[in-house]
């Protein structure tokens, strides 16, 4: 038994195994370092990504808060028109009144009449010129008499010439 296999050969077997073991040992590192290369790569790529999203993100939600507050200076600005509008009508429902008392029968009342008409409702319903008493005695933010009776036309300006 002893005699099947002698130095020699043990040691050229032992030679080319660990030669064959060494060269799959080399191409399972070159392997792992193009794994580790792949991954490094990867990775970078991923935090770009993420970076980009979040980057996308705070543009998205900072359009977002924009789009609300243009929305809601738009609601405001609407709701001052609206307002504005109604003393507008009120105070020309106001003029309309004092000038039919004083010529009943002229056609620049009846033109103008029909220009209330037209500017939103009839001239007699109040509820219709959008006024609020509610917004006089209640004000939301602080209230300027003389400008309301001005607007409304119940007195004149001193420095109107």
């Amino acid at each position: 038994m002893f005699g099947l296999y002698t130095k020699k050969k043990v040691k050229k077997l032992t030679a080319r195994l660990k030669e064959e073991y060494e060269g799959a040992l080399a191409r399972q590192r070159e392997a792992a370092e193009t794994l580790k290369e792949e991954n490094r790569a990867l990775s970078a790529r991923v935090l770009e990504l993420e970076n980009e999203r979040s980057g996308a993100l705070a543009a998205f939600q900072a359009a977002e808060q924009e789009r609300e507050k243009i929305r809601k200076e738009g609601e405001e600005t609407l709701e001052n028109d609206r307002r504005e509008l109604a003393l507008l009508k009120e105070k020309c429902r106001l003029m309309l009144q004092n000038l039919q008392e004083k010529y009943p029968d002229e056609e620049d009342t009846r033109s103008f009449a029909a220009f209330m008409a037209e500017l939103g409702g009839t001239v007699d319903d109040e509820e219709e010129t959008g006024f609020n008493l509610d917004d006089v005695t209640s004000p939301k933010g602080p209230l300027d008499l003389k400008q309301l009776c001005l607007d409304l036309g119940l007195t004149e300006d001193d420095n109107e010439g």
